[in-house]
This record gives structure tokens, C-alpha cells and sequence, in this order.
């Protein structure tokens, strides 16, 4: 393993509206899941802000957990476990 990414490197955070209008998050595509648990690797970096859902993220070295109304980004490289714990709709943008 390579190392280049770890848990700790998934930023979770509360923004407030002004932030959310800024980055355009509502003219971002919206992404859904039922529950469900699987593997995920970033090719590159994703900014998503959850509408809804419950979520922890598994990582070699951590366990991330976020919900509706946080605004998370998981850096380029990760290789996560995702747990969908209640169904999820997501604002997203790659890159």
C-alpha cells in the first residue's frame, strides 16, 4: 500500500448557506444509494453535500461517519469501505 491518503485526509464539515452558494452546490448533478456497504477508490478528489443519508466511511487507518447537512471531501488516491446506513442523496462534484 502506498500510503499517499489516509482516513484523517476526509474533511467533514457544517457550512453555512453563503458557503453552499459560493461553490454552486445546487447547480451540482445529485447522486443517490439505497443501503447498501461497498468498496470505493477516488480517482480524483469529490466535494459532496449530503441532502440525506448516514454514512460511515472506512479507510485503512480510520472510520469517517457523516450525514444530511455535511458538507465532506475525500481526497484523490482513497481507498474506502462506504456503509450506507440510511438511504443517501448527495450534491457532488468531482475534480
Amino acid at each position: 500500500m502506498s500510503g499517499k491518503t489516509s482516513g484523517s485526509k476526509i474533511q467533514v464539515e457544517k457550512p453555512d448557506p453563503k458557503k453552499l452558494e459560493d461553490l454552486g452546490v445546487k447547480s451540482w448533478p445529485v447522486w443517490t444509494k439505497e443501503v447498501s456497504v461497498f468498496d470505493w477508490h477516488y480517482d480524483e478528489p469529490e466535494v459532496c453535500y449530503f441532502l440525506e443519508g448516514d454514512v460511515t466511511v472506512k479507510t485503512a487507518d480510520a472510520e469517517v461517519s457523516f450525514g444530511k447537512g455535511d458538507l465532506v471531501t475525500f481526497p484523490e488516491g482513497l481507498d474506502c469501505t462506504w456503509r450506507v446506513k440510511k438511504a443517501v442523496r448527495k450534491h457532488y462534484r468531482f475534480g
